[in-house]
């Protein structure tokens, strides 16, 4: 659909893309937001950072792990062992998380807005900083909903609760066998509610949510909108950043804005309708009146 050639941000400098994002966000009659991993790194939520060092230290000795990502996919010698670690990992990246300034930058910008946010991180920022719960789809899922690792159905639970404990109450990298939660109806180990492979359960929620995002996009076909993609890298581009490119050419008053420090291009056929900022998203954002 779309050529080979991409147009670079370096077409305007970055504080003339940032005033052309600024007049956009400011006519949009809706705004759609697409965040990728590069909107939470640009918060400071770093896989490999302080955090990672600080409250992995026994894994990073045993197993010379050197991210949070990498050390989610090693296979455990044991449940008690494997609880242990993602019992931490939910902890600190989901409940022990408290709103973010740049989220909450983000928000103040679209609060006035009818908008809609569609993403891929996991981590629950968007709903601590302000963002009305039905106005999200998590698409990979949610660090606070686990499921069965079969599945045997398609439900997921809430897991704040037996995380707390399992935290609490974890010795020597092994957390209490009586803590290691099991499907209540096949009894086969849970598992993280994660978009990893083809056991990822989309429950009643996920549906309901992804029904009020085509609700959105129903509603706002041939609106003013503004396509906004903040971090959203090459893993997953069927997501966002394909359908934000084919929704913005369909449509000749929208605007495409995609704000990614390393990655922030679009096809030629949509160049004139879209806004491409190679910066730091947190600095962008900084950077907006609101």
């Amino acid at each position: 659909m779309y050529s080979q050639q991409r147009m670079k941000s370096s077409i305007k400098n970055d504080w003339q893309q940032i005033e052309a994002a600024q007049e956009a966000l400011a006519k949009a009659d809706a705004v759609l937001i697409g965040a990728g991993s590069g909107l939470s790194t640009a918060a400071g939520f770093c896989y490999d950072g302080p955090l990672f060092a600080e409250h992995f230290a026994d894994f990073i000795q045993k197993y010379h792990f050197t991210d949070l990502y990498t050390a989610g996919f090693y296979p455990y010698p044991s449940l008690e062992e494997f609880w242990a670690y993602w019992s931490r990992h939910i902890y600190y990246n989901r409940y022990d998380s408290k709103p973010n300034a740049v989220y909450q930058k983000l928000y103040e910008l679209v609060q006035n807005k009818d908008y809609f946010v569609l993403t891929t991180n996991v981590d629950h920022q968007f709903q601590l900083s302000g963002f009305a719960k039905e106005r999200l789809f998590y698409t990979q899922g949610d660090y606070g909903l686990w499921q069965c690792s079969v599945p045997c159905h398609q439900k997921t639970y809430d897991n704040e609760e037996a995380v707390r404990r399992m935290v609490a109450e974890q010795k020597n990298m092994r957390t209490p066998t009586e803590a290691i939660p099991y499907c209540p109806l096949c009894g086969q180990p849970m598992s993280m509610n994660l978009h990893c492979d083809h056991t990822f359960v989309q429950d009643a929620g996920w549906y309901a949510a992804q029904s009020r995002y085509e609700a959105f996009l129903a509603k706002h076909q041939t609106d003013r909108v503004l396509y906004w993609e903040l971090g959203v890298g090459g893993n997953t581009p069927g997501i966002i950043k394909f359908p934000f490119w084919q929704m913005t050419a369909s449509n000749q008053k929208a605007q495409y804005l995609c704000c990614n420090w390393g990655e922030a291009f679009c096809p030629l056929e949509i160049a004139q309708q879209s806004i491409c900022i190679k910066q730091n998203i947190a600095t962008v954002l900084a950077a907006f009146n609101c």
